[in-house]
């Protein structure tokens, strides 16, 4: 049974009359500015459902965004157009969704409210002192200082995080596109429409379905070479420079933190001038190849490249991380290695690669997830060109070289957006890289020895 079931069955009168009456029972046990707050907080919120946030509220449950439109309309008695302000459905749907989250942190702050009150309740039943207002203080500065300190994190979390997720989550469930924009149109629920046109097949091979078969398949592989080419370059360079024998090791590092002082967007639109059909490269070498926007065999050129991009820019940032991990191999294992008549390959594959892998993985997780997310590298080279129609028609705008990531983009910022749609694909996008991580990390060494390395 609930807390608060046992405070009602349990609990004084005072606490049960806290349950209306948020505070009623701290301010019956001499508690008056807690009570106080707790009256307080109710008040506002009941002010703020009654005079703002509840008809949101209502609209989200009422199966319609809005229903009157704005524009002009004849006044016959006035024999003049007036303009008429309507519905907002975007409004509608964002400060619903605010309520929403204004409820539920005033039901938690509720619970706390009774849970307080029958607190107090269990202490008299005992015969111990209520806390005043200095021993909530001091309590709040010591053990749970956590509270007030976190509280504006908490804040910004809601603000900025939850309340913009679950209206993207929202935005997939309607028809929010070019054909239904705010203010001057509405839009409204439609279900699971948008999911059913994203996945569906009925389209054909130029369809919604095929093409985001498409562009996920592109996505994995990029994710996949960008993070494992980076990776074991990135190892083997730092293996060769912390190799006995090399000469000015700390020369070599100073030249690869160097490359990553320059910000990756000024390398990317340099090598996007440079590998250019105009660019210097062809200048260079006298030819006309097009590199970045090469449509041929499914772009496999451009493709190419932006790998070989990626390369030489995630390199360094692996170099100098399995730099600090390989001098921290304890040397003991070599050593039985070699004793035991281990070859430098073996030695490679049996301690070194495991240990690494060991200490690294979330890292490659992270990473992983990081590059289909890669927003930046497609985008700065390519924009996710070139255009292939034979592969991406049927007006879902996607290009070549698009990821998820900034297909969704170009959904919400082309002339004809389709936000539904891009929504949906925001989901996708969350559920792969959650169930990716999740599951890829538990099943790893690193979780379940929680660093022990064997």
């Amino acid at each position: 049974m609930p807390k608060t079931l046992y405070a009602f069955k349990d609990g004084s009168v005072y606490t049960r009359l806290s349950f209306p009456f948020m505070g009623f029972g701290q301010i019956a046990r001499g508690q008056i500015v807690k009570g106080g707050i707790y009256m307080l907080i109710e008040l506002a919120f009941a002010l703020y459902m009654i005079l703002f946030g509840g008809r949101f509220v209502a609209h989200l449950f009422s199966g319609n965004l809005g229903t009157r439109l704005s524009g002009e309309y004849w006044n016959e008695e006035l024999q003049i157009f007036e303009k008429v302000k309507g519905d907002n459905s975007f409004l509608i749907l964002l400060y619903g969704v605010m309520s929403i989250v204004v409820t539920l942190v005033f039901v938690w702050i509720w619970s706390m409210n009774v849970k307080g009150s029958y607190e107090n309740d269990l202490r008299r039943r005992k015969g111990e002192r209520i806390p005043s207002l200095k021993d909530d203080v001091r309590l709040l500065l010591n053990e749970r200082f956590y509270a007030p300190l976190l509280a504006l994190p908490f804040v910004g979390l809601l603000v900025f995080t939850v309340m913009p997720l679950v209206f993207m989550v929202l935005i997939a469930f309607t028809n929010y596109n070019y054909a239904h924009m705010p203010p001057g149109k509405l839009f409204d629920w439609v279900g699971f429409a948008n999911f059913k046109t994203l996945f569906s097949l009925s389209g054909g091979t130029s369809g919604f379905a095929f093409v985001f078969l498409r562009v996920l398949a592109w996505t994995f592989i990029w994710a996949f070479f960008a993070t494992f080419s980076n990776y074991f370059l990135g190892l083997a360079i730092a293996m060769i420079i912390n190799k006995k024998g090399i000469k000015v090791k700390a020369l070599w590092r100073t030249l690869f933190v160097i490359a990553i002082a320059i910000p990756q967007f000024v390398t990317l639109l340099l090598m996007q001038k440079i590998l250019d059909s105009d660019g210097i490269l062809n200048k260079l070498l006298g030819t006309n190849i097009l590199w970045l926007t090469d449509a041929r065999y499914l772009s496999l050129l451009p493709r190419a490249m932006i790998i070989l991009v990626n390369i030489w820019i995630g390199v360094p940032y692996t170099l100098l991380m399995c730099s600090g991990i390989l001098l921290n191999i304890p040397a003991d294992y070599y050593e039985a290695a070699r004793i035991d008549g281990a070859n430098a390959v073996k030695i490679f594959f049996h301690i070194t690669l495991p240990y690494m892998l060991h200490i690294t993985t979330p890292y490659l997780i992270t990473q992983f997830v990081g590059n289909i997310n890669n927003f930046n590298v497609i985008w700065l080279l390519t924009g996710g060109g070139p255009v292939d129609n034979v592969y991406y028609g049927g007006g879902t705008q996607a290009q070549s070289t698009d990821l998820l990531v900034t297909w969704l983009y170009r959904l919400t910022t082309d002339r004809n957006p389709k936000y539904n749609v891009a929504s949906v694909i925001g989901i996708v996008i969350f559920v792969i890289s959650a169930v990716l991580s999740l599951i890829t990390f538990n099943r790893t060494s690193a979780a379940r020895n929680e660093g022990a390395f064997q």
